[in-house]
C-alpha cells in the first residue's frame, strides 16, 4: 500500500519548486505578521529603531523564546504543559533555597535545580503515559501543585513569599556570567539570554529536520496510534519532549534568580499561556503533527515587538492583549490559508 505525502509536516517536497516549498513553510504566517508589525513599530515611534530598543526588544522576545522552542516541539508531538510558567518560579527557588540552606556554592544549587526541574518534566511524561489521561488534566495538576508547593516551601523555610538573597556566596558571579550577564555588539546592549535562545532555535530545528528523534515527534503528533504501530517509542519520545520544557525552564529559572539575586514565589503564573502563544501564532497546530522551532522563535520576537513597541509609540498599554489576540487570530488563519493551498497544488 502506497502512503500519501502529507504537506503539513515541514520536511515534505524537498523535490518541489521554491515558492511551493515556501507555502508549506509553518512560520510563513508569523514572519509575514513580523515584517508587518516591524515596520509598524518603525514607522509609528522613532525611538523603535534605536540600538537600545531593538537590544529591549531582544531581551524581551528571549525570555519568551527559550521556552517557546521547547512548547513548539511539544506541540509537534500532540501535547500541552500548563505547567511550564510555573515551572520557571520552581527551578529558581529551587536553585536559591538550596544553595543558601546548605550554605553550598551556588553552583551546587543550580545543578540540583536542573535534577529536580528533570524530574518533574519526567513525572509529566510518564503521568501521561501511565493514566492515559489528556496532557491538559496532567499538567494542570502539576500546575496546581507547583503553585501550592512554591508559596508553601517559600514561607515554610524563609518566613516570607520571596527567597533570601544569595549575592556574596561563592560562585554567584560565574553563574550570573553564564544565565544573566550583557555583552555589547555593535553598540547594543545584548542580554545572553538571546544566546541561550538562538542556541535552542538551532538545536531544536536540528532534531526535527535531521534526527530520528525529528521523525519520531511529527510521527507522534500526526497519529499516536500509527506510529505506536510501526515502532515508535511514543511513551519516551513524549517523556522527552516534557523534559526539554523542563530544561527550558530551568534556563529561565537561572536567569530569573541571578538577574535579581532573589525570587518571588507567586511569579510565573500565566506564562504558559504566553509560550504557548507564541509556539501556535509561529504556526504550531494545536492538533499536533506541524510546526517548526523557527517558527516560534519568530512568535516570541513578534510578542517582544508588540510588547515593547507599544511602549515606544506610547500607546495605552491596555491594549497589548487585544492586538496579542488579534496577531494569534491572524497568523493562525494566514497558516491555515496558505496550508490548504498547499494542499490543493500537491
Amino acid at each position: 500500500m502506497s502512503a500519501t505525502p502529507d504537506v503539513s509536516d515541514e520536511r515534505f517536497l524537498r523535490s518541489s519548486s521554491p515558492l511551493q516549498r515556501l507555502l508549506t513553510r509553518p512560520e510563513l504566517g508569523s514572519l509575514v505578521g513580523a515584517v508587518a508589525v516591524f515596520c509598524c513599530f518603525a514607522l509609528a515611534a522613532d525611538s523603535f529603531l534605536r540600538a537600545s530598543s531593538l537590544g529591549t526588544v531582544l531581551y524581551a522576545s528571549s525570555t519568551i523564546g527559550i521556552m517557546a522552542v521547547p512548547v513548539a516541539l511539544l506541540m509537534i508531538g500532540g501535547e500541552f504543559d500548563l505547567s511550564a510558567g510555573v515551572l520557571v518560579t520552581s527551578s529558581a527557588l529551587v536553585s536559591s533555597m538550596f544553595s543558601y540552606q546548605m550554605t553550598a556554592n551556588v553552583w551546587v544549587g543550580v545543578g540540583v535545580s536542573l535534577l529536580v526541574t528533570l524530574a518533574i518534566g519526567a513525572f509529566n511524561g510518564i503521568m501521561l503515559a501511565r493514566t492515559k489521561l489528556p496532557s491538559f488534566i496532567v499538567t494542570l495538576g502539576t500546575f496546581l501543585m507547583l503553585t501550592g508547593m512554591n508559596l508553601g516551601f517559600t514561607k515554610l523555610i524563609s518566613g516570607t513569599v520571596s527567597t533570601r538573597t544569595i549575592a556574596d556566596m561563592e560562585g554567584f558571579t560565574t553563574a550570573r556570567a553564564l544565565f544573566a550577564s550583557t555583552l555589547t555588539v555593535g553598540g547594543m546592549h545584548v542580554k545572553v539570554t538571546v544566546l541561550w535562545w538562538l542556541a535552542l532555535v538551532a538545536l531544536g530545528s536540528w532534531i526535527l529536520l535531521r534526527t530520528r528523534a525529528g521523525n519520531w515527534i511529527f510521527a507522534v503528533g500526526g497519529n499516536e496510534q500509527a506510529a505506536r504501530a510501526v515502532g515508535v517509542p511514543v511513551t519516551r519520545t513524549k517523556t522527552a519532549l516534557y523534559m526539554g520544557v523542563a530544561l527550558g525552564a530551568w534556563i529561565c529559572g537561572q536567569h530569573l534568580l541571578l538577574s535579581y539575586d532573589v525570587v518571588q514565589s507567586g511569579e510565573g503564573v500565566g506564562n504558559e499561556l504566553i509560550y504557548i502563544i507564541a509556539a501556535v501564532i509561529g504556526g504550531c497546530l494545536i492538533t499536533g503533527g506541524h510546526g517548526s522551532a523557527v517558527g516560534s522563535a519568530v512568535g516570541a520576537l513578534l510578542f517582544g515587538m508588540t510588547s515593547k513597541g507599544i511602549v515606544f509609540a506610547e500607546w495605552n498599554p491596555d491594549w497589548f492583549k487585544f492586538f496579542l489576540g488579534a496577531m494569534l487570530l491572524l497568523a493562525t488563519l494566514l497558516n491555515t490559508w496558505v496550508r490548504r493551498r498547499a494542499e490543493a497544488s500537491a
